[in-house]
């Protein structure tokens, strides 16, 4: 039957960590105990006062259709974050709420790319991103960075590598899988860079809020005529709520609209209301201490990786994963990961997930579970590499 398949389909490749997750499930259904440090989904449920709102929304009967933007309310406090964070003063009816940061992807590829029109993006960064681009015939153009670079495109590198097919550029900041920031000078030069060659900049804001020792800088407060994504996921905790927004200029918005009101309708009427309590001080309090402990596990678990041979040059700002490279343990990182999870049951992401550039040299390490299971984790990384090694 396979001939009968879209040809997008052979070229959209599978997410890995879901193969490493899959196996995992397949040990703990045996009995078998597995640590996590796979997945992006952090162990803490979604707070408290954000499940209660979401209770009280199913009660009142918010079951139904919202409008294709979202709920005003919550597109007004989603602006209220901005000005809170950032001083930035952001009408709301440029804030489209979304059923998860994946939608506002696809809605702005599907109104920026036309078919084999590129978008430039780092090397390594979150595979799904390039799969949309193929969905609406377009293609990622993937620069290779470096850790000397923080894993970040460079506005040299676009001057370099610019050309006609080019539609877009998509930067992070915090990143997926390195967990680096750019700063505002670095944001400034990649803004004033894509204006220049006449491209639209696309910066993935998801991890906001998941700083250690600073606050990142939104692109926003650099250039105002720019698409920003970001998510209820991470920060806030509300993965499988399934709800994120996107920051548009004003003259997108319309036909976002009519995009959205044709691919899903809108997002989910219960998660937008519930989501209004995550701007509450008692849900702010929560996921300060939230973040405090993602820091606490990094600052362990960073130079344990280092101890075991793991190069890791820079401490990662933000995020809460570490992006290792395990060439001096191994010689690739997908086999390493086939090891450890058959035989000490740690589940750690391949590199391969994340691009093409030196990612078989490279795991990513999610600290999204306590010090107590970090420190088994640890224990289990050092006899499975010795185990490895013979």
């Amino acid at each position: 039957m396979r001939s009968r398949w879209a040809e997008r389909i052979e070229d959209i490749q599978p997410f890995h960590v879901m193969a490493v997750l899959a196996r995992a499930r397949e040990l703990e259904a045996v009995g078998e105990d597995v640590i996590h440090m796979e997945i992006g989904e952090p162990d803490f449920a979604t707070p408290i006062p954000i499940i209660q709102a979401g209770q009280r929304a199913l009660a009142d009967g918010c079951t139904g259709y919202t409008p294709a933007l979202g709920l005003f309310e919550l597109r007004e406090a989603i602006a209220g974050l901005y000005r809170q964070r950032h001083g930035l003063d952001i009408d709301p009816r440029r804030v489209i709420v979304t059923p998860g940061g994946s939608a506002a992807l696809l809605l702005v590829s599907a109104l920026l790319v036309n078919p084999g029109q590129q978008v430039v993006m780092a090397d390594p960064s979150y595979p799904c991103n390039r799969n949309f681009l193929r969905l609406v015939e377009g293609r990622a153009l993937m620069l290779p960075t470096s850790a000397e670079n923080g894993w970040q495109l460079t506005p040299e590198q676009l001057q370099r590598h610019w050309n006609a097919d080019c539609r877009a550029v998509l930067a992070a900041s915090p990143a997926n899988p390195t967990g680096t920031l750019m700063g505002r000078e670095q944001l400034a030069g990649l803004a004033s860079t894509v204006s220049r060659l006449g491209g639209e900049l696309i910066v993935d804001e998801i991890y906001h809020g998941l700083t250690y020792g600073c606050d990142a800088v939104s692109a926003l407060e650099v250039n105002d005529d720019i698409f920003v994504l970001n998510s209820f996921s991470k920060y806030f905790g509300m993965t499988g709520w399934r709800l994120g927004w996107l920051i548009a200029p004003e003259a997108a918005v319309a036909e976002l609209e009519k995009l959205a009101q044709n691919l899903y309708i809108c997002a989910p009427h219960m998660a937008q209301r519930a989501a209004l309590a995550a701007f509450t001080e008692q849900t702010r309090e929560i996921c300060e201490a939230r973040r405090e402990a993602f820091r606490q596990r990094r600052d362990f678990l960073l130079p344990a990786l280092r101890e075991l041979g793991m190069h890791i040059p820079h401490v990662p700002e933000g995020a809460f994963y570490l992006y290792a490279d395990s060439s001096g343990v191994a010689d690739d990182s997908a086999a390493l990961c086939r090891h450890l999870i058959e035989t000490r049951h740690l589940a750690i992401t391949p590199g391969l997930d994340f691009g093409e550039h030196r990612t078989r040299q490279h795991l990513r390490f999610a600290y999204t579970t306590g010090i107590d299971r970090l420190e088994q984790a640890v224990e289990r990384l050092r006899l499975g590499l010795q185990q490895y090694a013979c």
